[in-house]
Parts: structure tokens; C-alpha cells; sequence
């Protein structure tokens, strides 16, 4: 195995734009960060900070329980700042200054209080949190109107690229074959290929990513994946109220349920008796938690995608696939890393994908139909539908249930997308991308949406 192309670990992280915007805004909310633990929340705050405050000031509520009583009594913006300033043992500068609650899922209070400390705009606010969204302690009063919610993920594959020094110049030459559909020259193409099959087995979990670009020892990897999953069952048990054996159940299942032949998750293969509309809160705690992707099947692939969604029809992915992998079978990072692709290869592939299109804005779907087959995502770009299948051995060329899709005229699918270990070609309806270049494939955003408005006045 061939490390020669890293060379040490820029932590780069596409979040970072989006603080960097929010800090230009004069009429900023307090920025909520949400997301599963461990994906590098804490990290991207301190080094925003680092590069844009004079001054920064940080609370975790989790390692200092204390800090909960700085919100005790009235929540005016005088009495926190003056209980924030004592806590501290410091004088805050107005203006120049950013305040890092983190963990605020532990002190509901500081939730409640952001509105009346936006109000205030004497200092700059950032909100973060492994588990808002589960019913763990109840906020007063949710500050409506006066936070901007950022939601973030393991590490993508692009940032990943960046965090193993590969640089601007080849993903900018890697982009412009994506968009020109140009065949990627073949020591780029093996190279990315490669790298690509390590982000499989390392994911996309910050400090795993570290420890790979340090040492390259996938054991030391598959250790601090397993420690993390530890800590996910910990969360299970601490922060589900009823459901904690439903919730727990339904995530030790995920790996063995992508493992079956179409990928959807079955309740019986945890109780023959089970029924979902039981099991709805557990499902919905592991997808608000960040621990868990939903993919739902469709009646048909027409836009709007979301009115066809079959909702009591789902796949379930694991937020990370590197964490996949440490939660299958032995050795499995071992025989995706000398290219044998074959073993568990289809669910843990899949689950990349997943991942990666979620990461990029994607709504995630797919379409399993008797008249036509399974298509493993369909994708809503724009006014566009996109059907995609993910190939993971060489036999890429054969993908009945996409020609079908393409032949259904009601459907009217201009194209489709197959994602596979060669390089990039095209053929009819169909280009055949490698799979590194998912990281290219990006939704439509109301910015890139313009409209040209003639108005005629009218006696």
C-alpha cells in the first residue's frame, strides 16, 4: 500500500465558510451547530475563533456542570453577562468578542436565554450540541426567530482528500472532468481510486481521520472507531427516556439489515411480533441524534420527490461508514484494502454514498418498483430527477433497473448515473463515473436558481 502522497493533516472543513459568513452578518442570530458526536463540532469553533476574535470565551456544560447555574433566576442579557463574566473569572469585551456554549443540550436554560442575549448584540454567539433533538431535557422556551441552525457531518470525502494533501489543483482538475465529462488521466484516476478505498475503512470521524494520516495503522483506526461506537451506546442508554432496548436494538441491526439482498430495514428481524408505528420514536431518535441516515422508498421518481416518498419504507444507514465498517464482519477492512471489493462490498458501499449525498444537501431515496427493479438513490437536483446506481464490481455495465427507469416515458429521466471503479465514460443516457468524483454531484441552492422578471405597467 502506497502512502506516499500523504504528507500530514490539514484538518479543513467546508462548516467553516458558513461561520466565516455569519460573523459578516450585522444582523447575526446565535449559530446553532448540531450533529452526531465526534465529528470535529468543538474543533471547527476554536479554530473560527482563533482566526476571527479577538476573543473567545468557552463553557461545556457537560464537563462543568456548574456552569447551569450561570442561567439560574432571571434571564435578562445583564444578569447572564454578569454571572458569565464571574464564571469566567474575566471581563468580556463587547464586540470583539465570541461566547462558546457547548453541550447545550445539558443546560436547557442557556437555550431559552439566547433570545434575550441576541437582543442585547453585545457579544457573538455559537450554540453546539451532540443530541438536541431528542427529548432528553425539556427547554423552556425554544428562542424561535434568533438562532441559525448549521447541521454537520463526518468528513467528506473532499475534505478528506485535503486532510491527505492532495491538492487544490488536482480536485480542481478532477472537477473540470467531472463537468466536461473527460476521461481523469490514469495515475490521478488509481491514485483517487486508492484513496478512496481508504476513506471506506476510515470514515470520516475526525480523530480517526488523524490517527490514519499519522500512522496508517488500521488498527489503531479500527480501536478508535470501535471506542466511538462505545460511546454512541452510552448516549443509547443515558439519553433515551423509554425506548432505550427499541433504539438499541434497531443499531445493532443496521449493519446485518444493509447486508440482505435490497437493503431495507425489516422489524422482524428484531421480533416477528414487532410493528414499526411501535418503533417510530426509536427510529426518529437515532436519525435526530445524527447516529442514523433514512432513505425511503418512492411510489414513482417524479418531481416533487417528497410526495412520493413511501415513509413505512426505508433503508437505514449509519452515519459514518467508516464506523460501518467496524461494526461488520472481521477483517472486512482488510480485504477492501488489498481491492476485493466483493465481500459486504454492495451495503458498505451504499453506505458511502449515502453519506456523502446527505453531507452534500441530497434528500435521500430510493426506488425498488416489481415492473422495474431497485434503483439505489434517486436525487431531486433542481427541476431535475437524477436515478443513480452504485457498482461495486466490474460487471458496472449491467444495470437493468436503471435502463428500465429510463425507458418509462411518463418518468421523462433525461439521464442517469452510475458510480464504479472505472473511469469516466458515457454512454447514451448513462456516464459512468468513478466513485471519488460523488464529492462533485451537489443539489441545485436558491442561489442558483435566477429567474428573469419582466413587469409591464398596466392602465
Amino acid at each position: 500500500m502506497n502512502f506516499d502522497f500523504i504528507k500530514g493533516l490539514t484538518m479543513q472543513r467546508k462548516a467553516l465558510e458558513t461561520l466565516v459568513k455569519w460573523k459578516a452578518n450585522p444582523h447575526k442570530k446565535a449559530l446553532l451547530i448540531t450533529g452526531a458526536r465526534q465529528i470535529g463540532k468543538t474543533y471547527l469553533v476554536r479554530q473560527f475563533a482563533k482566526q476571527y476574535y479577538e476573543n473567545f470565551y468557552e463553557i461545556n456544560f457537560l464537563t462543568s456542570p456548574k456552569a447551569s447555574q450561570i442561567f439560574d433566576g432571571d434571564l435578562d442579557a445583564n444578569t447572564i453577562i454578569a454571572n458569565l463574566s464571574a464564571f469566567l473569572h474575566t471581563k468580556l469585551v463587547p464586540k470583539k468578542s465570541l461566547i462558546f456554549l457547548d453541550e447545550i443540550q445539558e443546560c436547557p436554560k442557556a437555550r431559552t436565554a439566547i433570545k434575550f442575549l441576541v437582543e442585547d448584540g453585545r457579544f457573538d454567539y455559537i450554540e453546539s450540541g451532540s443530541l438536541l433533538g431528542v427529548n432528553y431535557k425539556v427547554v423552556p422556551s425554544y428562542p424561535v426567530g434568533f438562532e441559525q441552525i448549521l447541521q454537520m457531518y463526518p468528513m467528506d470525502f473532499e475534505e478528506f482528500c485535503i486532510a491527505n494533501s492532495i491538492t487544490t489543483n488536482t480536485l480542481d482538475y478532477l472537477k473540470q472532468c467531472f463537468e466536461s465529462t473527460t476521461k481523469v488521466t490514469a495515475s490521478i484516476h488509481q491514485t483517487m481510486s486508492d484513496l478512496f478505498r481508504y476513506y471506506i475503512v476510515v470514515g470520516g470521524m475526525p480523530e480517526v481521520v488523524k490517527i490514519f494520516v499519522d500512522t496508517h495503522d488500521i488498527g489503531l483506526v479500527i480501536e478508535k472507531q470501535k471506542d466511538i461506537l462505545a460511546q454512541y451506546r452510552q448516549d443509547i442508554t443515558k439519553y433515551t427516556l423509554d425506548n432505550k432496548v427499541k433504539v438499541t436494538n434497531i443499531f445493532e441491526q443496521i449493519p446485518a439489515q444493509l447486508d440482505e439482498k435490497n437493503r431495507r430495514f425489516k422489524l422482524s428481524s428484531i421480533s416477528k411480533t414487532a410493528r414499526l408505528r411501535d418503533y417510530d420514536d426509536a427510529f426518529m431518535w437515532l436519525k435526530v441524534a445524527g447516529v442514523a441516515l433514512c432513505c425511503y422508498n418512492l411510489t414513482e421518481p417524479k418531481i416533487p420527490l417528497k410526495i412520493n416518498e413511501q415513509s413505512r419504507l426505508f433503508k437505514l444507514f449509519l452515519s459514518d461508514c467508516g464506523l460501518l465498517c467496524a461494526m461488520s464482519l472481521e477483517n472486512v477492512q482488510f480485504d477492501i484494502l488489498q481491492g476485493d471489493l466483493s465481500v459486504n462490498m454492495g451495503s458498505i458501499l451504499e453506505n458511502v454514498f449515502a453519506k456523502e449525498f446527505v453531507a452534500q444537501g441530497f434528500a435521500l431515496r430510493y426506488l425498488n418498483k416489481r415492473t422495474v427493479g431497485e434503483l439505489d438513490f434517486v436525487l431531486q437536483q433542481g427541476s431535475s430527477v437524477l436515478p443513480i446506481e452504485i457498482k461495486s464490481g466490474k460487471t458496472y455495465q449491467a444495470h437493468a433497473a436503471l435502463d428500465h427507469a429510463l425507458e418509462v416515458k411518463d418518468w421523462n429521466l433525461k439521464k442517469g448515473y452510475v458510480f464504479c471503479q472505472a473511469n469516466l465514460e458515457t454512454k447514451g443516457k448513462i456516464t459512468y463515473l468513478p466513485w471519488y468524483m460523488v464529492m462533485f454531484l451537489k443539489p441545485l441552492t436558491v442561489k442558483d436558481l435566477k429567474v428573469e422578471v419582466k413587469i409591464t405597467n398596466v392602465d
